[in-house]
Order: C-alpha cells, then structure tokens, then sequence
C-alpha cells in the first residue's frame, strides 16, 4: 500500500520547465498567424486584421529575441541552439530510440529559429511590399511558414508518442513529469531584470511601429486608405 502510494506521489511530481511569458509568447504568435492567415484573402471576413495581425507578429518576435538571453533556462537560445547534438538526436530518431529533451531537442531548435525568422520575413515582406515581386516573396513566406507549422506539429505529435512526453501540455502548462526526468531540477527562472527589458522592448517596438505606420493596429484602415492612398503616394514619389 505504502509502495503504490509512494509510486502515485511519484508521478504526480511536476517539474517547472516553460516560464510563463514564453509560452504567453508561444500560443500569441500561434492566434496571430491564424489570424493572418485566415485574413489573408480580400473577401475573408477578417480581411481588415491582416495588417494589425502582421505588426504584432512583429512585435512579438522581437519580444522572443531578446527572451532568447534573458528568459527562463529553457526559453534561451544558449540552452537549445546546440548543432554538435544534431547528429545524435538524428541517430536516435533513426533507431527509433529518440532520447527525452527537458527543453528543446536539437532539431526542435533549428526549427524554432526557422520558425521566428520566416515570420520576420514575412512580416518585413508585408511591410516593405511595393510592388509585384514583394507581394510574391510575401506569399512565398507564407507558403514556406505552413510548410514548417506542419513539420512542426507533426514533430511535436511523433515525438510526443516516442518518448511518452506530452510536449503540448507542457507548453500549456509550463511543466512536465519528473519521472520521466529523473535528477532533472526545476528551470532556472528569467533573470531579475527580464519583465522590465521585455516591457520596454515590447512598448518601444509598438511605438516604432506606429511612427512607421500610423495605422498600423486600425483594422481595415489600409484598405480604406489604399483607395486612394495608393495614387497619392505614387504622386509623391513622382515629384
């Protein structure tokens, strides 16, 4: 009886992985990208937050650089950008043996700088677009982001069953098994000064968005202006 309990209490042992604000960050990006994809098409209903969704993308990618130095121990770029495991973790994905990762496996953090810099680019498409060849470097983005959602979530899903770590529900809840993680201690927490740097990063990127764009976070303020802000901005340019 003492066993089984111990066993139970064993089990129910969760260690502290994912701070908050990555994962605030993580399911953000997740809704806006929805949004902007779902957005996309002239005569969607949601046609009007294309723009706004783009501009806090942005936002929330220069967010993510810099909790990439000051965040959580898992949320660092120091604690998952390791190309000699690369090799390792492809033999195990070969044997069929994939060992558990507390954080990011090897491939899992190439594909999250993968991740972040498509949807820079993007982003950046989208703002800088003039004419036909930004609009179709912006679809291509686009096209090579689903490309890697999809790989993404399938990786998730197949290594979520091979190793019997629910990697979803960690990123909901922060935290995953410690019998599955034996000898592995909480994460080290963001550093003292991380709230206050990514409040500032976040406020200064917002308010350099709007001196760039005014309209910026205004849904369907473009296609409004486009209908006539496009000729006079073309007159502009001509003088």
């Amino acid at each position: 009886m003492t066993d089984h309990l111990s066993a139970q209490s064993s089990s129910a042992v969760r260690i502290r992985v994912w701070d908050l604000p990555v994962r605030l960050f993580h399911w953000l990006l997740v809704a806006t990208i929805l949004v902007a994809f779902l957005s996309s098409e002239e005569d969607s209903a949601l046609a009007p937050w294309h723009v706004p969704a783009g501009w806090v993308a942005a936002i929330l990618i220069a967010f993510r650089l810099v909790w990439g130095f000051v965040g959580g121990e898992h949320a660092r770029f120091s604690d998952f950008l390791k190309p000699s495991q690369i090799a390792h973790h492809i033999g195990g994905l070969l044997s069929g043996k994939p060992e558990r990762s507390i954080g990011h496996n090897a491939l899992g953090g190439i594909a999250i700088i993968a991740l972040l810099g498509t949807v820079g680019g993007i982003a950046y498409s989208g703002a800088a677009m003039q004419g036909e060849a930004e609009g179709g470097l912006h679809e291509t983005l686009a096209n090579v982001l689903l490309g890697l959602i999809a790989l993404h979530v399938i990786a998730v899903i197949a290594m979520s069953l091979l190793t019997k770590d629910n990697l979803i529900g960690a990123f909901i809840t922060g935290k995953k098994s410690a019998d599955l993680h034996p000898g592995v201690s909480d994460a080290l927490p963001p550093t003292s000064l991380a709230l206050p740097v990514a409040a500032i990063i976040i406020a200064g990127s917002a308010y350099t968005v709007t001196k760039f764009d005014p309209l910026a976070f205004t849904p369907g303020a473009h296609a409004e202006a486009g209908e006539g802000g496009n000729s006079e901005r073309g007159e502009r340019g001509n003088d």
